[in-house]
């Protein structure tokens, strides 16, 4: 019997201007954190690295292709998919609202400022106060 795990991968994606590229989620019942703000990314294929899986999902809910993705750490997410999740980070100075989101209600710069203001995840705040305190 397999018991491993499972695993995600997401991304913090800041802009030259330190503000993160952030996903409000569809609010419907069944899937993990509806109607929270997040950052991309989702869980990884059987088989599927999660260096393989953020670069597919980036591409699958945004049509975003993002060089230079670091791998930084990971965390669990506990209370929602339950998967381990790898956190990568990159820099991106787009416009988030020309993406092609294909799931989820809207993508949006949030200056670190705000997301106090913000419905998050708390494996997602968890990591980008982590990310954050390291360049701070």
């Amino acid at each position: 019997m397999d018991t491993e795990q499972p695993r995600g991968a997401v991304a913090l994606i800041t802009n030259t201007r330190g503000e993160f590229l952030l996903h409000l989620r569809d609010d419907i019942p069944g899937i993990a954190w509806p109607g929270h703000w997040s950052v991309l990314g989702g869980g990884c294929d059987p088989g599927e690295s999660p260096h393989a899986a953020i670069v597919r999902e980036l591409v699958e809910e945004a049509g975003l292709t993002v060089e230079g993705l670091t791998e930084l750490f990971e965390v669990p997410d506990a209370h929602g998919s339950g998967q381990l999740v790898t956190v990568f980070a990159a820099t991106w100075d787009g416009d988030a609202h020309t993406l092609p989101l294909a799931e989820g209600i809207k993508l949006d710069w949030v200056a670190p400022a705000h997301l106090d203001t913000l419905t998050i995840p708390p494996f997602i705040r968890d990591a980008i106060d982590r990310y954050t305190a390291t360049r701070d």
